[in-house]
């Protein structure tokens, strides 16, 4: 049985992403380049997404992709890691406590760029499906139930190889199915492959459309009780409608961003229709396009931040709304330090500007979603592509901060005080929240009603003024200290003196 942390990471939205054999991508704009970096690094910290590093685990040179669940019934959430540069597919087993056991190793086929999760021949133990960016196959790894896997007795044969591959049911049987997508020749293509339930897969059903094709995302988007695909490519989004016997056919399409790498499927806005987020590694944004629930999409909102190359939505911060986690990869482009960064959504298909950036990875290539230390927050799992491992970091954030962003001031005369703006600090933690200090800094003061410990579900404010003594732009912060977690939770401030 797949655990319950799994099948919600399953439902906030079937994930992809894919670099195409690891071909770097030059960016060609380097006034876009300043901006999204400027957008990226000034967005204000959002406290209600906070997230630490628990651990780093070793696995096989380039890993690209995840896929996680729970492979030897345990109850702890466990990762297969897909590794670009060699053969295999490293499995790391959980700890429960968001540290896994040293990696064992599987082969798979050459170049694997993308693994996916699924019971392929109904025995209630979780196997895996590998596409391989350099072999005409996808690998079929059957698990035994007890962490460890064995090559099944099929790897289905693509027409080109594979950059991608999810799964779904796409004709409607109860046997999952497969869908891969190939962004090469000789055939840039959309193949599925419907599972016979014993873990061998028929012939592939192939889409060969005419235009650019870079990333797969799958769901119900016109609601008729058969899986559709969106793909995305430099130039446009397009939906193609499934007929239930793995055939398509092409609905709308819309603009896309530059190198789409990444796809998340979720209910952005609570209206029970499926809606996008795309990664854009080149084009500077995530995209979002809200879906009207008959497989047709609003017009894309594009966030701006620094070289997206993974999307994955889950609720970060328990407010029932879906956020988004990127992950972005400056290590490749000459940087020292990659990672994950958060925008919570407002729950009405919006999103607040870019929030915390965890770094610590120097070239990120995949985020993933689970709780992967049992205390029902979703945590992340970033694979680095360069220093061959997987960094985990759980989900601290009992505290929450209302309004969550940057505390703007209007212009105020020096020597003068402002009126005072008011955070709320709630505490959604199932124990009391102790507060070792409190403490505003810049021109800013502050008063506050939390005192030394705020019990679970209550809350307190804290009240804050801008009293400038110079002109111009002025920033400040308040700075928290709990044990929530080892880290500040930080309230950014700006006014400006006149």
């Amino acid at each position: 049985m797949v655990s319950d942390a799994f099948d919600v990471f399953v439902q906030a939205g079937w994930q992809s992403t894919m670099k195409g054999g690891r071909v770097v991508h030059l960016f060609k704009s380097f006034p876009r380049l300043a901006l999204t970096l400027i957008c990226l690094l000034a967005g204000g910290r959002t406290t209600a997404a906070q997230f630490e590093e628990r651990g780093r685990s070793v696995g096989e040179a380039e890993p690209y992709s995840i896929a996680v669940g729970d492979f030897n019934h345990d109850g702890k959430l466990d990762l297969a890691v897909a590794s670009a540069c060699c053969y295999n597919v490293s499995i790391f087993l959980g700890n429960g406590d968001g540290t896994f056991l040293p990696a064992v190793n599987y082969a798979a086929g050459f170049g694997p760029t993308s693994v996916v999760a699924g019971d392929f021949n109904h025995d209630g133990n979780l196997d895996l499906a590998v596409a391989n960016s350099l072999s005409n196959y996808v690998s079929i790894l059957l698990g035994n139930g007890d962490g460890t896997f064995r090559a099944g007795p099929q790897n289905p044969a693509v027409p080109a190889p594979d950059n991608f591959v999810a799964v779904g049911d796409f004709n409607g049987d109860g046997i999952p199915d497969l869908v891969g997508l190939s962004r090469n020749n000789p055939c840039k293509c959309i193949s599925v492959f419907f599972g016979n339930g014993d873990g061998t897969f028929q012939d592939g059903v192939v889409t060969q459309p005419t235009f650019t094709m870079e990333t797969l995302g799958v769901g119900d988007f016109n609601r008729d009780g058969k899986l559709d695909v969106v793909t995305a490519g430099t130039g446009s989004v397009n939906v193609f409608f499934g007929n239930g016997d793995g055939s398509f056919q092409y609905g709308a399409s819309y603009p896309s961003g530059t190198s789409p790498e990444s796809i998340a499927v979720a209910d952005f806005n609570n209206d029970h229709k499926l809606d996008l987020a795309i990664a854009n590694s080149e084009g500077g944004s995530v995209s979002v396009l809200i879906g009207n629930g008959d497989g047709t999409f609003k017009t894309p909102v594009n966030y701006p931040i620094g070289f997206a190359v993974s999307v994955a939505a889950a609720d970060v911060n328990g407010d029932q709304k879906i956020d988004l986690i990127v992950g972005n990869d400056f290590g490749e482009r000459g940087f020292n330090s990659s990672g994950a960064t958060v925008f919570l959504g407002n729950g009405d298909g919006t999103f607040q500007q870019p929030g915390s950036f965890f770094p610590g990875v120097y070239d990120t290539s995949y985020v993933a979603v689970g709780d992967f230390n049992g205390d029902r927050k979703p945590d992340v799992a970033v694979t680095d592509f360069s220093r061959d491992d997987v960094m985990v970091l759980l989900n601290t954030g009992v505290v929450s901060l209302s309004p969550s962003t940057m505390l703007m001031f209007k212009k105020q005369a020096v020597g003068t005080t402002s009126p005072p703006q008011t955070v709320t600090l709630t505490n959604t933690g199932g124990s009391a929240l102790k507060i070792a200090s409190m403490k505003p800094a810049g021109q800013f003061s502050m008063t506050s009603t939390c005192g030394a410990s705020v019990a679970p579900g209550a809350n307190c404010t804290i009240s804050v003024t801008f009293s400038p003594k110079t002109k111009g732009k002025l920033t400040g912060t308040i700075t928290i200290i709990d044990s929530a977690s080892t880290k500040p939770q930080v309230i950014d401030l700006f006014g400006t003196g006149t």
